[in-house]
């Protein structure tokens, strides 16, 4: 084993399936702030297959400033239309000549997103619905410097951190779980539910109570009765999926600001909020492994868009995040484990400053008992570092 700065030790507090109040929640892919997050991660990937296909390496970019705007519609039984369209601004850096190469980083920004959008939002009209714009300046000399220094092992290009947790809690998985499900194979049979899909999870003791907000989508929806049967047949789903992964009691509420005396319900055109005042920013959603977690530590960094090579704010937060997952199904005994990764400006990227493992271990287990075990675990991931960076370029992992 290598000497790196790997700390080892016991949790200080408990863990948090036995703290007494726990909330979890996602924002789904179709919330305005996972656009802004999907569109910024797509653009990352395609500047980076483009930088290796045209000078065999990646070059210093990031564009993890995208803004939404919220357009505005006029829902209605069996179909609305959009009357102001959403305004989606790709803001960053790319580097667009490399040794006389020029590289069109602004078209390439701009074909990713219009792709991401038209593959993800199937009732959003991209050539009318949405205003795509991009905006990319050069990146800085000295980080450029940084950035492109030659070496096995890419420099960090900020004093940063990431954090990192494993196993999800029982809360956390029905959170993930949900999202996911409803806007994969139950919106796949049910079109009605939109991709602005929004989960939150509130675990009091031995009770979860699951709140949904689920965009209806108008041209699925006859009138109110059919919408009604649409909140009702996603509360039946979650609940039964939710079942799958606890033995707590269950509470599952759809959609609850919905007055049907007054008929005002969560009905949209497009399946997303951001037809309607809703704004978006990348980084003010999910963390790295897709959920928001308060009784976690968590990093304030936004992770899509950054550049998958030498910035910490995407590579520490992926990369704490898999390490903790490789380590508790790797070494037997690990209840909780919570893992801190630091880095230092030009410092190598699999060296942190320091990487600081917090365990709560089963019973009858110490972590002296393993610690040894766990130190070789974080060891060998961190030696593998790079590995993040391929898994990154060839959508293998998914940041929000």
């Amino acid at each position: 084993m290598t000497d790196r700065n790997i700390h080892v030790k016991p949790e200080s507090g408990v863990a948090v399936e036995d703290q007494e109040v726990e909330i979890v929640e996602r924002k789904g892919i179709g919330h305005p702030d996972s656009i802004c997050d999907g569109v910024a991660e797509s653009v990352s990937r395609r500047l980076a297959t483009a930088y290796i296909d045209r000078v065999g390496k990646v070059l210093h970019y990031n564009t993890d400033e995208t803004q939404l705007v919220a357009g505005t519609a006029a829902p209605a039984y069996g179909g609305g239309e959009v009357l102001e369209p959403i305004y989606l601004l790709i803001v960053g850096r790319a580097t667009k000549t490399y040794e006389g190469t020029r590289i069109p980083a602004e078209r390439l920004a701009l074909e990713a997103a219009r792709e991401y959008l038209d593959e993800q939002f199937p009732n959003l009209d991209v050539g009318s619905d949405v205003i795509v714009d991009v905006q990319l300046g050069e990146g800085s000399g000295d980080l450029q410097t940084v950035f492109g220094e030659e070496a096995a092992i890419p420099m960090a290009n900020d004093t940063s951190y990431g954090v990192g947790h494993a196993p999800l809690s029982e809360t956390e998985r029905i959170v993930y779980n949900t999202e996911r499900r409803l806007t994969g194979e139950y919106a796949a049979d049910n079109p009605v539910v939109g991709e602005d899909v929004k989960v939150m999870g509130k675990r009091e003791g031995d009770h979860i109570d699951v709140t949904v907000a689920v965009a209806m989508v108008d041209e699925y929806v006859a009138g109110l009765e059919e919408y009604k049967d649409a909140v009702a047949d996603v509360r039946e789903y979650v609940s039964g999926l939710a079942e799958g992964y606890t033995d707590r009691d269950i509470s599952v509420h759809v959609n609850t600001a919905d007055d049907y005396e007054n008929e005002s319900i969560y009905l949209t055109t497009t399946g997303t909020s951001a037809e309607q005042g809703d704004d978006g920013s990348v980084g003010r959603g999910n963390r790295a492994n897709g959920l928001i977690t308060p009784n976690r530590p968590m990093s304030m960094e936004a992770t899509s868009g950054k550049n998958p090579v030498n910035h910490i704010g995407k590579i520490y937060n992926l990369l704490s995040t898999s390490i903790a997952e490789s380590v508790v199904e790797e070494v037997d005994g690990i209840r909780q484990l919570q893992l801190r990764l630091l880095s230092q400006i030009g410092s190598p990227i699999d060296d942190p400053h320091v990487a600081d493992a917090m365990l709560v271990t089963e019973d009858g287990v110490s972590v002296g008992d393993i610690e040894a075990e766990v130190r070789a675990a974080v060891d060998d991931e961190l030696a593998d570092v790079t590995e993040i960076t391929r898994q990154v370029i060839e959508g293998d992992v998914t940041t929000f």
